[in-house]
Order: C-alpha cells, then sequence, then structure tokens
C-alpha cells in the first residue's frame, strides 16, 4: 500500500503520505505504511487518522498541533464494496497549508482506486478460497472431476485476473493482459476492446498485432453493432452463427470482427465506478456455450477489466499532462544562419514521465553600447529529479538564465551564470544540479567564437574539421541552493566551419553497473567516426541509441550545433 502513500505524496506535493489499514479502536492488529519508508508519523498524525475513522468522512485541516509539532492534515477513508472502513489514505504538509479542490478530488480519487485495490486483493483471497474448495471436491467425487476442474480453471482465470488487472500501467498493457488472460482459458479467436469518448466507441488497437490498418477509429454508440448495443443496454449481448451477408446488422460484435468468420460472440459492457466505460467482445470462430457459470465468469472479468480502464484513464490524463508541461517548456529551436541545430529529450522512463532535464537555444541581445554582435545562447542543464517538482524548478531556472543574458548585454556566459545563482539564493529557490551556458558569436571567415561556463555538468564534446574529438572540461562546482554564489570561470575557443559541437546530460551516458568514463570515451569514438554529411538529427538518434542506456532510469537530453564546412 505505500505505492498509494507515495502517490499521494506526489500528486499533492507533500513530504508525507500515509495509509493506515484495520484503523478502527478495536482492531486486533492495524499496519501504517508511510512514504518515505523510514518516515515516523507524529502521534498527532495518526489522532487526526482516528477521527476520520470515526466519522468515515474526509478531512482536510490546514493547521494541526503547535510549534515544531505542527502540521497540514488531509485524509479521506478507504471504503469497502459492503460500505465497511478498509482503512484510511492521508498526506500531511507544513503547517498552514489551505488544501485546494483540486487537491481535494486527487486525494478522493487516489482513495477510490487505493480501495478498488484492496478489494481486489479481497476477492482474490476468495478466489483462492474457491480453488482449494474446487481442488478438494475433485479429489472426494472422482465423477464430477470434470465439471471441479472447469469451477477450479474459472476460479484460477479470476484469481489471475484480478492479480494482473490490478497492477496494469495504460490502455495497451490493459488490453494485452486481457488477451493474455482470456487465451488460455476462454480461448476466444479474436477480442476486441472498445472505450465510450466524447458518445462514441473508440478502439484500443493491440500493440503487437499488425492487421488493424482497415480498422475505423471509432464507430457510433447508436449504432446496430452488438458492441453498442452492450454498452447502451448495460447487458451482456451474445450472438450464436452471425450472418455473413450485411457488416452493418447486428450479427458481429465490431467493427473489428466485420471480415472474421465467427460462430459464437459475446459483447460485455464494460461497469466502471462512473457508469459503463466501454465493452470487451470476445468471438469464437467455432460454436461456444456461454451457460451461467460461464456468464458470471464473464461478468467478474468484465469487472476488473473495468477497473483497470478507469485506473488506465486516470493515469493516462495525469501522465498526458506531465508531458504537455515537459513539451511547453522545450524550446523550438531558433533559426541561426550559419549554424545547423538539432536537440533530442529522453523522459525517464518512470514516475511522472517528465524531469529536470532540459535545452535552450535562444539569439544573444546586443551590447550595451549598441553594437550588434550577434551570436547564440546555448544551454543544457540537469535539475535534480525526475518529477514534477523537478520540471517546474527547471522552467524557473531556465526562465531566469534567459532574463540574466537579456540584463548583461555583452557580457560572458559565466556573468549570467553567476547572477542567476545570485537570484536563486535571494529568492530562495531550492534548485540544484548542474548546466553548461555557451555563448557563440560569429567571427571572421566563417569561423564561430564560443565561450562557456561549466557548472559541474559533463564535459561537451567538440569535433574538428580534421575528425578529432576534444572534451571541454574546464569546469567548476555544481549548482546547490545549499551553497553561496562564487564568482564563475570561463573557457572560450574558436570553431572552424565544419566543425560540431555536442552538448548532453549525464542520462546519456550513466546506467547503473557500467563506467561513465567508458561511455564518454565510447560516445567521443562514435562521433570521431560519424560521416561529416549525416544529418544532425539522425546522428542525436544513432547516439542515443548505441550509447544510451537501455532501460532510461534518469532523463536525456543531446544538443548538437554543426557549422557547415565550406
Amino acid at each position: 500500500m505505500n505505492r498509494f502513500a507515495r502517490l499521494a505524496t506526489r500528486v499533492l506535493t507533500a513530504p508525507l503520505g500515509l495509509v493506515w489499514l484495520n484503523p478502527a479502536a478495536d482492531a486486533a492488529e492495524t499496519l501504517a505504511e508511510c512514504w518515505p519508508p523510514e518516515a515516523q508519523p507524529a502521534p498527532g498524525v495518526m489522532e487526526c487518522c482516528r477521527r476520520v475513522a470515526e466519522s468515515e468522512r474526509p478531512q482536510f485541516l490546514s493547521h494541526v498541533g503547535a510549534g515544531e509539532a505542527a502540521f497540514a492534515f488531509a485524509g479521506v477513508p478507504l471504503i469497502g464494496s459492503s460500505g465497511g472502513l478498509l482503512g484510511i489514505l492521508a498526506a500531511m504538509d507544513s503547517p498552514h497549508r489551505v488544501w485546494s479542490e483540486d487537491d481535494v478530488r486527487d486525494l478522493a480519487d487516489l482513495a477510490a482506486a487505493c480501495s478498488a485495490q484492496m478489494r481486489m486483493r479481497k476477492r482474490s483471497d476468495n478466489g483462492r478460497v474457491a480453488r482449494e474448495a474446487a481442488e478438494d471436491a475433485a479429489h472426494a467425487a472422482k465423477g464430477q472431476a470434470h465439471r471441479a476442474q472447469a469451477r477450479l480453471s474459472r476460479s484460477e482465470l479470476l484469481l489471475r485476473a484480478a492479480e494482473d488487472l490490478a497492477d496494469t500501467s495504460g490502455l495497451d498493457d490493459v488490453r494485452q493482459r486481457v488477451g493474455d488472460l482470456v487465451s488460455g482459458d476462454l480461448k476466444p479467436a479474436c477480442i476486441d476492446l472498445v472505450l465510450l469518448r466524447q458518445g462514441r466507441l473508440h478502439h484500443v488497437r493491440s500493440p503487437i498485432d499488425g492487421d488493424q490498418a482497415g480498422l475505423p477509429e471509432w464507430f457510433a454508440l447508436d449504432s446496430l453493432w452488438p458492441a453498442a448495443r452492450a454498452v447502451r443496454e448495460n447487458r451482456i449481448i451474445v450472438i450464436d452463427a452471425p450472418p455473413e451477408a450485411d457488416p452493418s446488422s447486428d450479427g458481429f460484435g465490431s467493427p473489428a470482427f466485420a471480415l472474421q468468420h465467427l460462430a459464437t460472440v459475446a459483447c460485455l459492457p464494460l461497469r466502471g465506478a462512473r457508469g459503463t466505460v466501454g465493452a470487451l467482445v470476445l468471438g469464437w470462430d467455432a460454436p461456444y456455450s456461454i451457460g451461467v457459470e460461464e456468464r458470471a465468469v464473464l461478468t467478474t472479468l468484465a469487472g476488473y477489466t473495468a477497473q483497470a480502464v478507469e485506473r488506465a484513464l486516470h493515469l493516462d490524463e495525469r501522465v498526458t499532462a506531465a508531458r504537455q508541461l515537459q513539451r511547453a517548456m522545450l524550446t523550438v529551436l531558433p533559426d541561426a544562419p550559419g549554424l545547423e541545430l538539432a536537440a533530442l529529450y529522453r523522459p525517464a522512463a518512470r514516475d511522472d514521465m517528465v524531469g529536470g532535464d532540459w535545452y535552450d537555444a535562444y539569439p544573444l541581445p546586443d551590447t550595451a553600447n549598441g553594437e550588434v554582435m550577434g551570436g547564440l545562447a546555448l544551454t543544457v542543464g540537469d535539475i535534480t529529479g525526475h518529477d514534477m517538482h523537478a520540471a517546474a524548478l527547471m522552467g524557473q531556472v531556465r526562465s531566469m538564465l534567459r532574463q540574466a543574458d537579456h540584463d548583461h548585454p555583452g557580457k560572458g556566459p559565466h556573468q549570467a551564470l553567476t547572477a542567476l545563482e545570485r537570484a536563486c539564493s535571494h529568492l530562495d529557490l531550492q534548485a540544484s544540479g548542474t548546466l553548461i551556458h555557451a555563448h557563440l558569436r560569429p567571427a571572421a571567415d566563417g569561423y564561430w567564437h564560443l565561450q562557456w561556463s561549466n557548472a559541474g555538468h559533463p564535459a561537451p564534446l567538440l569535433v574538428t574539421t580534421d575528425g578529432t574529438v576534444d572534451s571541454l572540461t574546464q569546469h567548476d562546482a555544481l549548482l546547490h541552493h545549499a551553497m553561496p554564489p562564487q564568482p564563475r570561470t570561463c573557457a572560450a575557443r574558436s570553431m572552424a566551419p565544419g566543425s560540431t559541437l555536442l552538448l548532453y546530460t549525464d542520462g546519456l551516458v550513466e546506467e547503473r553497473g557500467e563506467d561513465i568514463e567508458a561511455n564518454i570515451d565510447r560516445l567521443a569514438q562514435l562521433l570521431a567516426v560519424a560521416p561529416p554529411e549525416i544529418p544532425l538529427p539522425a546522428l542525436l538518434r544513432s547516439l542515443l541509441n548505441t550509447v544510451g542506456p537501455r532501460a532510461a532510469e534518469d532523463d536525456t537530453v543531446l544538443f548538437a550545433v554543426r557549422i557547415p564546412a565550406r
């Protein structure tokens, strides 16, 4: 359950989350799971949880206790299928926090998902009991072995469904696991999962099947397809021996089955907590008998699927919002005459799929005396973390660094970086991480003058015209809110036509159990042998696929600047 405590801290941006099971005063055993795991909730927190348990109503308190022990409390009861209290989902923050309506809704949604998982676990236990009872019956009455075996298979199917569908992470995952479940026991020839969105039924396409090119994206809810009827009428619809003539008739399950020669089709409505969310359609190419017991199994399977679909939709909405925020803060590369620019960003494959890595490029302002010098500012940085908080800090740092360049026209990148640190210190912005900030200005004969200041970031790699790769190792200390601002240094190089500069974050070369220096050497070797005419986007993709870790545990940015050869 500490997974939901962790989700509560992330969604509400609170430092402490708690799931308290069996909180009744006379309970024989209670269990409290916290996030972070090593946290120990104060007695006042447990008292607030008891109040939620006694009232069985949510409580959102902005200030509890006094002095250093004061805190803000948000708690929602976890309700079982029979209406009984299962536990408490709570989050704590610093005192005087006013919980917003979004906080209330988000914690209530998390509590609903937590309650659903607890109910599913209880059903799993019931399934195990049923399986053991079926096994005893099979040994006691050999004459009923076939029937007992059938019941055992159904119980195992439902047990696996409860366990497998309780841990899905997206709609593709839900469809894949449902397919795996029914293909081993019910053995349908094909399945289709359709979801109700904006009054239409949309197919959840298979992530592995490649024969869906002609499948329509959606079909109308008021159509004659049995899947649409199952959703409208909220009941199981079984079709035996469907006609093969008219695909628009009510003989087929859904458009996905229009060209299939099926003997039996079952359309199961997916009833969720907020109504019917779609339909699960199963088709058999031989006659398949669906009796009372089979209908019960299918109904339960559809219920588990509906819960998994609702949870996946909720998580997909959060991940989509997070990705949109990340994309909004990543720069559209400017048009820079005389330069080629390309950038690539890959988020860590976990958490909110966003993080603190970024790249930036923008024209430099004129000098203070009005002389037009032109040029471009380049930045690649890594704010600590792979979550929404890190992304928010990154957005602030990125904007402040841009402002520092425009407030110090004609100055070097080290002065803009020093100004950024001073602003973070004065504003008490708790930002830490690494970055490299560079200025690139045109010089004579097609050359460009590069200046950079490095705050603890991996060294850029410069590919010269003869294919030599130089590591620009000059650097200062990293950024950290606990360190007082110090004067930054600046290094410079001349870049000739035909040279390429690569900036990157440590997610490209850092992998658990691997030597980071060896990976940087490998990256330099690949740059040295890369054809000079290869397009920069293709070069970055090749570097990421070759050097980048297979399981991305950190965000990764690659940013390349090339001066075209004359």
